[in-house]
């Protein structure tokens, strides 16, 4: 059995839906925080990637929304002092932070209930899904 996250993002443009993706992670993480800014990393590179995208083709993207359901890994991203307890995931907090602060994304907390990438990741109940 695989102790590995299963990792997510839903990218929509407005209420168009451009690019979804899960996939296990390629670690096992020590905690449920870290799996959350391992995704949040993960979303934020694909996020800049279309911002480029449609930066080259003469679009002007205002500041996209991260949404995330774990607060630790919102104060982690806020947080541009690093500690030791989140030095394996450094790389990843520099990349998602200096996006914050460049204003090219701007992180929301939305609970669970209301993530509509868990409907790709996880089994939801009839309610949930709709």
């Amino acid at each position: 059995m695989s102790r590995c996250s299963i990792t997510g993002y839903f990218v929509q443009i407005g209420t168009t839906p451009v690019s979804w993706k899960t996939k296990k992670q390629d670690t096992v993480p020590y905690s449920s925080a870290e799996a959350e800014y391992r995704a949040m990393a993960n979303a934020t590179s694909k996020v800049v990637w279309l911002r480029n995208l449609l930066t080259c083709l003469g679009f002007s993207i205002p500041s996209s929304i991260l949404h995330c359901d774990n607060q630790v890994a919102l104060h982690i991203a806020a947080n541009t002092v690093f500690h030791e307890s989140i030095k394996h995931i450094e790389v990843d907090c520099h990349f998602v932070c200096k996006e914050l602060v460049s204003g090219a994304i701007i992180t929301c907390y939305t609970p669970t209930t209301e993530q509509i990438v868990d409907m790709f990741r996880k089994g939801l109940g009839q309610r949930q899904f709709h």
